[in-house]
């Protein structure tokens, strides 16, 4: 069974499949491993990765790219133990209230706890709660009212619930992997590192081969 790797931008999409030694460009394919961008956004994502899965036989779908850290360093990994949609729900005079709470459907995937013990055994990913927002977070009081209904958050990014919410709609396993490139919070652009984070992603996807490889022979 092939894996399907869903990233958002044709960079993400390229620093993935150098790791495996394959070639670049849309639709990129290397051994068990098809590696997509699928377009910026949750939409995009669960929309691409619908196709993808429509068109071939996968074992399990990765959602993968470059995101804004909590607490983590620009160039640290991170891999998702649940996938949330931060944003997905309705405001009430009393707050927030997610889909959820509201009673028409989840906001979260539980990726394979055993999956995410041994990505995080061979990259040294941090595991932690992976926010998916439709709108890239820009100030310190969203930041910290995002770590107020989610402590256990270590990233946001735009793409992982789309992706995630497509592969159990195929009844497939999902995973997510950041690198991060940033901190979440008010934006400044001089203190990315773009680089740093795509370079990230290329070396944890290096050693990823023996582990994703093994999940699907499972």
């Amino acid at each position: 069974m092939r894996v399907l790797i869903v990233t958002a931008v044709p960079a993400e999409r390229d620093a993935v499949t150098r790791a495996f030694g394959g070639t670049t460009g849309q639709g990129a394919g290397t051994g068990c491993y098809d590696v997509i961008a699928a377009g910026v956004g949750p939409a995009a994502a669960a929309a691409g990765t619908a196709t993808a899965l429509a068109l071939g036989s996968y074992g399990l779908v990765v959602s993968a790219g470059i995101g804004g850290g909590f607490h983590a360093a620009p160039g640290s990994l991170l891999v998702a133990d649940a996938i949330v949609a931060a944003d997905l729900g309705a405001e009430t005079p009393n707050g927030f209230v997610s889909v959820t709470g509201l009673g028409f459907g989840t906001v979260e995937h539980r990726p394979p706890a055993d999956l995410v013990r041994a990505v995080a055994d061979a990259t040294g990913a941090t595991p932690g709660t992976v926010l998916t927002a439709s709108t890239v977070t820009g100030t310190a009081e969203r930041a910290a009212g995002l770590l107020a209904a989610h402590p256990a958050a270590v990233a946001e990014a735009m793409e992982g619930f789309g992706v995630a919410e497509a592969a159990a709609q195929a009844g497939l396993p999902v995973l997510e992997i950041r690198a991060v490139s940033n901190a979440v919070g008010p934006r400044d652009r001089d203190a990315w590192r773009i680089g740093d984070a795509l370079t990230a992603l290329t070396t944890a996807f290096g050693k990823l081969a023996p582990v994703l490889e093994g999940w699907t022979r499972t």
